[in-house]
Parts: structure tokens; sequence; C-alpha cells
């Protein structure tokens, strides 16, 4: 399965391996999930993960984008004339969400994709909701 995944989402499970965004993080690292992303989301990953904040090895950083990448697949997304965001920096994850199938995002930050603001078709899950739903799916 394929999934847009916020960097929010990545970010949090990389720091903390317990919870659903540990959890969406080791289903990336095994090949059970692949992201969609384009040049925008990728440059978006290696900038946040590099912040000194969060105190990442740059060889870890550009090991784990890297896998995410080879893992994944560029998705061609087209431009997309929304309402507002609340933080305009979060449209790539939408126009990649509006893309490709099953046109999902998976985010951290629900407010920032507010109902009236995405594409026809395209769902935003928690990290919880879209855990929850993949064990159901998984058995």
């Amino acid at each position: 399965m394929r999934i847009v995944l916020d960097t929010n989402v990545l970010v949090a499970g990389l720091l903390n391996p317990h919870g659903p965004p540990g959890r969406i993080v080791d289903l990336l690292l095994t090949g059970e999930l692949s992201i969609a992303y384009d040049d925008r989301v990728l440059a978006e990953y290696r900038e946040v993960l590099s912040r000194p904040r969060f105190g990442f090895d740059p060889h870890d950083i550009e090991h784990i984008v890297d896998l995410l990448e080879v893992e994944g697949g560029p998705a061609p997304a087209a431009p997309l004339d929304l309402p507002d965001l609340p933080d305009p920096d979060d449209l790539p994850f939408l126009e990649i969400a509006a893309a490709v199938e099953p046109y999902l995002l998976v985010t951290g930050n629900m407010r920032h994709f507010p109902p009236e603001a995405r594409p026809e078709g395209v769902r935003v899950e928690s990290p919880r909701e879209f855990v929850t739903k993949w064990r159901g799916r998984s058995g």
C-alpha cells in the first residue's frame, strides 16, 4: 500500500519508536508500506530531519530518505486550486494524495488539512486511525 506521509509523522516515528508514528516508520522500513512523494516532499524530509533540535546524524538522514525514495515512488502531482491551508507548505502533500490511489494522507496535524480544503476523494487520517485500520486489514 502506498500513502502520502506528512513529515511530522516521520519525525515522530523516528524520535519515538513506540506508538502509531513509530509503527508506521516500521512498516515503511520493512517494505510493508511505501510512500508517494515528489521532490518537494523529499526536500522537506531532509530539511526538517536536519534540524539540530532533533539530533539526527546526517548520514542516517540520507540513508532513511534514500530508502523511502527507493521503496516508494514518485507521484505526478498536478497543482490544485484549493482554499487556503493553515500552512501553505502542506499543499504538496494534498496534491500528491489527490494523484495517487488510495488517495490517503497520514498526518499528525489534522487541523492543517481541514475538510473544506481537501480535494474530493482524499482521505486524511491520523497515525492512530491509520494503524488501527492497518491492523484490522492485516489481521
